[in-house]
C-alpha cells in the first residue's frame, strides 16, 4: 500500500465538509444534466484530470475537460445518467449510473452507429480539500467498446 493511499485513509472529515462534498457534487450532476459547461467547470481544479482508467485516455485542466465533456456530449447528444448507488468522503465522491444514449458521432476513434446503447459506469471525484474542489473524474465502464490506447 503506498503512503499516499494511506494519507488518504487517514484522512478526517467534519460533517460541514461532507456536506460541502455532496453540495459540489449536486452542482457538478445538475450542470451535467442541464449541459452548462461554465457551471461544471466550476467545481474543477484549474490542474483536474479526467481519465478513462481502462483505456488510458486523459484530459488535463479546464480546457481538458470541456473538450472530453463536448466530445461526449457531441457523440450522446441525449445521454442520461441513473444514479445507483453512491459514496461520500473526505477522499472525494465515488457513483456507480446506469448510462444511456443514442451514438450520433464519433467518440475516442468509435465511429457512430446510431444506436441507443446503454453501458455502466463508476466515476471517482478526488476531493481537494485544499482548493474545495474535484481534481477530476476517474471513470471506469463496463458494456461500452472502447479501445485502448
Amino acid at each position: 500500500m503506498s503512503e499516499d493511499v494511506r494519507d488518504l485513509i487517514r484522512r478526517d472529515s467534519s460533517p460541514g465538509e461532507h456536506d460541502e462534498i455532496r453540495e459540489l457534487w449536486k452542482r457538478h450532476s445538475i450542470a451535467e444534466d442541464e449541459r452548462d459547461l461554465p457551471g461544471l467547470i466550476s467545481t474543477l481544479t484549474p490542474d483536474c484530470v479526467y481519465e478513462l482508467a481502462q483505456t488510458g485516455h486523459r484530459w488535463e485542466g479546464h480546457e481538458g475537460a470541456a473538450r472530453f465533456y463536448m466530445g461526449l456530449l457531441s457523440a450522446f447528444p441525449d445521454v442520461h445518467f441513473d444514479l445507483t448507488d453512491i459514496v461520500i468522503g473526505p477522499q472525494g465522491v465515488c457513483e456507480e449510473a446506469n448510462v444511456t444514449g443514442t451514438h450520433q458521432a464519433e467518440w475516442l476513434g468509435i465511429p457512430p452507429s446510431g444506436e441507443r446503447l446503454a453501458w455502466k459506469v463508476v466515476i471517482f471525484f478526488p476531493w481537494d480539500p485544499a482548493q474545495r474542489l474535484f481534481r477530476g473524474e476517474k471513470v471506469y465502464t463496463a458494456g461500452l467498446p472502447l479501445t485502448e490506447l
